[in-house]
């Protein structure tokens, strides 16, 4: 599993007879009502281009398995349709039948679960979490069936539904592996698994059927679990074996591109997912978010008059409209597009964090904390939450809460550079200047995304008095610096300050002069810089018995020195590397 490429080698079967397979789980998932699990098998279906004999397969798959009961199934499958769960469930509940079984079950937990939403209290907080004496009754019932082999693999998917519900997270694991090897065209089940797992050892840990739903199962928890290089590799592989029109991985390689901040590569993969399928709402969401942070207001614009034409009242809309009138400082307004897109679905993750964000534009802390824990119970690995969690207990200057939430974040995203600067600056301020280097280091080891991580760095080396590592990365800073063409003219000026006397206490008196040189062009260091100028060349004098060059404060460092990458010849670059700065701080 940990090879993509000797992955691939076990896909075997034929796109004929995966049409097959999609053909008959699009139906089985249509008459148990899963409509998510269907809808994903039909468009999937769609996008294959290969022969199947569709009168053969639907000849059979049209019959009936069951003639005694099918009255009561067709009767309870209408009132489900209306969403009149629990009369649904009367109608089938004498029924042997499993998939009217199911069908029952289903009303029931779904009946429930509409009474529980019915009756929330009208507000921004989470709702309240009540004991739900009809889940135990569920699960008594199902747990029965389930130890005497009586439960198909749908019915299996449902006893892990309920087993999630009461938060027995172990049991329904291993209940939902179960459910995935008993039906493996159920897409419904392998989603739930994706939620459970917290990292890649529990990922190998489990006995997956070597069928092709691995694949799509395998790329999507990728994703989850921020491996995304890995899952694009998978995406790659499946289109190469023929699914290169399907909206499905097309949408799930823009969100990776989205997880990894590939802003530009992310928004014209929804830009072509948006051409593939005009009238999609899924994922436009996250379209809407990359557009925010572009800035690309016009175009969030169009994307939120095109959703609303198409639904106004699905919560994709909401969130598109919230982040539209968030980009134009309109805060208060997208809150109550958050809100309402949480009223259509109070499960809803994304509404949820950036409706904290929005919270702590306005400086209402107590609400944004509310929103990002509501979110991190809906989902632990929303490392948006953890950090937003962190930023509002900094604000509230109380470092211990904040460490522990950054912590957190960075764990979910540890090639993130924005979680570990959040997380050295928070072990900055406590004075545990030892797990702060390392967290700089780290950013700056993974990519940094602002441009601080080495000036931060260097300041600490310099705080505990160890020269040589505040040299090489003062030194480090400024090429990075001049490489990127973007800098801190007050960071600039402390490095080419603190390198200048760093190289006169050495005596390598032309790093020195030329540092100090530079440091002239900065108002704020010039009467130091000079000072350090006159103090070279009394030097010189000393040495040579003649000054080599004369004090020119509008000499540019490129006129003193052949190359401004390389003015210190003589620091120990190896420096720069923080001995024993291994990034492992453990949890306190």
């Amino acid at each position: 599993m940990a090879d993509i490429s000797s992955l691939f080698k076990t896909f075997t079967p034929s796109l004929s007879s995966i049409k097959a397979d999609l053909l008959r789980a699009n139906r089985e998932c249509s008459q148990r009502k899963l409509f998510h699990s269907s809808k994903w098998a039909a468009e999937l279906l769609y996008s294959i281009e290969a022969p199947v004999d569709y009168k053969q397969i639907l000849t059979v798959q049209e019959r009936p398995d069951f003639v005694e009961e099918y009255d009561k199934f067709c009767l309870a499958s209408s009132f489900f349709d209306l969403k009149e769960y629990d009369r649904a469930a009367f109608f089938v509940q004498d029924c042997k039948n499993k998939k009217a079984y199911f069908l029952h079950m289903y009303g029931r937990y779904l009946a429930d679960e509409k009474r529980k939403l019915d009756n929330a209290p009208d507000s921004i907080g989470p709702p309240d979490k009540l004991e739900n004496e009809h889940f135990k009754t569920l699960k008594t019932e199902l747990a029965k069936k389930y130890a005497i082999k009586e439960l198909d693999g749908f019915c299996i998917y449902l006893y892990g539904v309920v087993l999630k519900k009461l938060d027995l997270l172990k049991e329904a694991i291993e209940v939902f592996v179960d459910a995935v090897n008993s039906e493996p065209l159920h897409w419904g089940a392998w989603l739930e698994l994706v939620t459970l797992i917290k990292d890649k050892e529990s990922l190998l840990a489990l006995s997956l059927p070597n069928h092709w739903m691995k694949h799509f199962f395998l790329g999507h928890i990728y994703l989850e679990l921020q491996l995304n290089e890995e899952g694009l590799k998978i995406y790659q592989h499946l289109m190469d074996k023929g699914f290169v029109k399907s909206s499905y991985i097309v949408s799930q390689v823009a969100m990776a591109y989205n997880n990894m901040r590939e802003v530009d590569m992310a928004v014209n993969a929804f830009t072509e997912l948006t051409e593939m399928d005009p009238y999609r709402l899924e994922n436009m969401d996250y379209f809407s978010n990359t557009l925010y942070i572009k800035e690309m207001r016009a175009d969030l614009a169009h994307l939120a008059h095109r959703c609303c034409d198409i639904d106004k009242y699905r919560e994709e809309t909401c969130v598109v409209i919230g982040n539209y009138y968030s980009l134009r400082q309109q805060h208060e307004k997208a809150v109550l597009y958050f809100q309402r897109a949480l009223k259509l679905n109070p499960q809803y993750l994304s509404a949820w964090t950036l409706m904290g964000h929005e919270f702590m534009e306005l400086k209402n802390t107590t609400a944004a904390i509310q929103a990002y824990r509501q979110a991190i119970e809906i989902n632990i690995r929303d490392y948006r939450a953890w950090y937003g969690l962190g930023q509002t207990y900094e604000i509230l200057k109380m470092p211990f809460y904040c460490l522990y939430y950054y912590r957190q974040a960075q764990k979910l995203r540890p090639n993130d550079s924005r979680m570990a600067m959040a997380l050295g600056e928070s072990y900055e301020k406590l004075e545990r200047l030892q797990e702060a280097k390392k967290c700089f280091w780290k950013a700056h080891v993974v990519g940094d995304m602002e441009g601080m991580a080495l000036i931060k760095l260097a300041k600490l080396h310099e705080r505990l008095n160890e020269e040589d590592q505040a040299a090489s990365a003062y030194t480090e800073y400024i090429n990075e610096a001049n490489r990127m063409g973007t800098f801190s003219a007050e960071d600039q000026s402390q490095a080419y300050k603190y390198l200048a006397n760093y190289h006169l206490l050495r005596n390598n008196l032309d790093d020195a002069y030329a540092a100090a040189q530079k440091c002239t062009e900065f108002p704020e260091r010039r009467e130091e810089a000079k000072g350090i100028l006159k103090d070279i060349q009394n030097r010189r004098a000393r040495s040579e018995g003649a000054y080599p060059h004369p004090v020119r404060m509008d000499d540019s460092l490129g006129s003193i020195c052949p190359d401004p990458l390389n003015i210190s010849t003589r620091t120990p670059s190896v420096c720069l590397s923080p001995v024993n700065l291994k990034f492992d701080i453990g949890d306190d």
